[in-house]
């Protein structure tokens, strides 16, 4: 026997051949510190590997049941190199990482000159611009979480920049009431671009942080809200100064900056991984783990209704007989209370839980939605923007992490980022026409309330059976752990 601390700075146990104890999953299960290694020949591997043998299980798979423990050969298992670094926790390159992923983020979103500028269009008809662009925007993390897996960063984050860049200046050209002009711009050409970087900057944060990373990941998520507070007021001002043209090329000159600056401080720190994981077998391992099953059904379903308040709260402000004034600020009030509840998630996630404060956020606007048919006054605006922008400003810092925290290995991240942010995709395409059309010319409030506020009741369900089946699920890994730490000590 000999101390593994001169060896391996971090010798991990793993299963191979045999994924299950029972119907346990197992991972990889971290050695206490100074835990010895059994003699044989674990100088040649910079990881080494304990199977289960097939036969190796007497009676119920607890310790002291004939449970045994077999030392892969170094034949049989060949050295496999290490990509595990000690994470920096920050540092310049990370922090400013994290600026870059924060500055994409700044210029999401454009909801407000696009509605202002198709005036003779439906409500329904606008939407689709929206719910398009919020389609690719999030379901576009499928296939761009595949390529950086790959190792891609560079090529996505620059390409996704400068596709955004190119169709906010073209968004300029439009003219008033060309409903197509602005939907290939705004909604596939912004759309499409952002959806190119979305995912890769969030992700890339992993590679710095790990104690961190669910702070930082919601302190980033935080740029966008932060965005559609300046941006609407910025056209605001300068469309009746300067007029549209000038005004949104002013703006786009702005957003181009951010991603620029972006894209010469995000760095990637560690290399990509020496294969990608195969989309089938990783598919079928997805839908057998419940928790996160449950995770995009509640993307999808909280989504459909996510957006209604955000589309529509001005118009039902106005429809109120409200300040039409007064009616754009109730926007600018959500998105900057938006701001704050992505900070306050992004301090209290680890405390409270990420798991418990997406269900109490998401119970919160789902409440909210079905208030929205009380508005009557100014106050009721004031409270329900206030309430709902806080709640759902920490939901969306929240919607990362929650699938990184869902993860088995660092490499499944982007994959399970893309597909679960994909369906969120779709349920932000399907859900504001669909509101739209329940509204009606007529504005028949009570029906689209109805219809999002039981579909985020629906998705917030989802994620109580989310937690229950994580917690599960932790509970059997634990047991797992104790079983092989129990044998590897027991003497056999």
């Amino acid at each position: 026997m000999e101390s593994s601390e001169a060896v391996f700075k971090e010798p991990k146990y793993a299963l191979s051949n045999a994924s299950t104890v029972g119907d346990i999953p197992l991972g990889e299960i971290p050695l206490p510190e100074g835990l010895p290694i059994p003699e044989g020949g674990f100088k040649a591997l910079q990881q080494p590997k304990f199977a289960l043998s097939n036969a190796s299980m007497v009676g119920s798979p607890f310790p002291g049941s004939g449970f045994k423990v077999e030392v892969e050969s170094a034949v049989s298992s060949p050295p496999r190199p290490v990509t595990e670094q000690p994470f920096p926790e920050g540092g310049p390159a990370g922090w400013a990482t994290a600026l870059g992923a924060y500055s994409t983020s700044y210029g999401v979103f454009q909801d407000f000159y696009v509605r202002e500028y198709l005036t003779k269009e439906s409500s329904s008809t606008i939407a689709w611009i929206g719910s398009i662009n919020a389609f690719l925007v999030i379901s576009g993390g499928l296939l761009a979480g595949r390529i950086y897996d790959r190792g891609h960063f560079y090529p996505l984050l620059w390409g996704g920049s400068a596709l955004i860049s190119f169709s906010l200046f073209m968004l300029s050209l439009t003219k008033e009431n060309h409903y197509y002009q602005i939907l290939l711009s705004q909604g596939f050409g912004v759309g499409i671009g952002i959806g190119m970087i979305y995912v890769p900057s969030v992700a890339i944060l992993s590679h710095y942080f790990r104690r961190r990373r669910n702070m930082v990941m919601t302190i980033v998520a935080a740029g966008s809200s932060l965005g559609a507070v300046v941006h609407p007021i910025m056209l605001n001002n300068t469309i009746p100064k300067i007029g549209f043209a000038k005004a949104t090329r002013a703006n786009a000159g702005l957003i181009s900056g951010l991603l620029l600056i972006s894209c010469l401080i995000m760095k990637t720190r560690l290399p990509p991984p020496s294969s990608s994981p195969d989309l089938r077998k990783s598919l079928i391992k997805f839908s057998k783990d419940k928790a996160y099953i449950c995770c995009t059904l509640g993307f999808f379903f909280f989504i459909i209704g996510f957006y209604y308040p955000i589309f529509y709260l001005q118009l039902d402000s106005i429809s109120h007989h409200l300040s039409p004034n007064f009616a754009f600020y109730s926007l600018v009030i959500m998105n900057g209370s938006s701001f704050m509840g992505r900070i306050f998630a992004g301090f209290t996630g680890g405390s409270i839980g990420i798991g418990n404060l997406v269900i109490i956020s998401t119970a919160i606007c789902s409440v909210l939605i079905f208030c929205m048919i009380a508005i009557s006054n100014v106050a009721s605006v004031v409270i329900i923007a206030i309430i709902y922008g806080f709640s759902s400003g920490a939901y969306v810092a929240l919607m990362a992490p929650m699938v990184a925290n869902l993860a088995d290995d660092f490499s499944e991240i982007g994959l399970r980022m893309g597909i679960g942010f994909t369906l969120a995709g779709f349920g932000g395409l399907v859900g504001t026409p669909i509101e739209g059309a329940l509204l009606t010319s007529s504005y028949i409030w009570w029906k689209a309330t109805v219809f999002s506020g039981v579909m985020a009741t629906t998705g917030c369900v989802m994620y109580i059976g989310m937690v229950i089946f994580l917690r599960q699920k932790k509970r059997r890994q634990a047991a797992a752990k104790d079983i092989i730490l129990g044998a590897i000590k027991s003497p056999a």
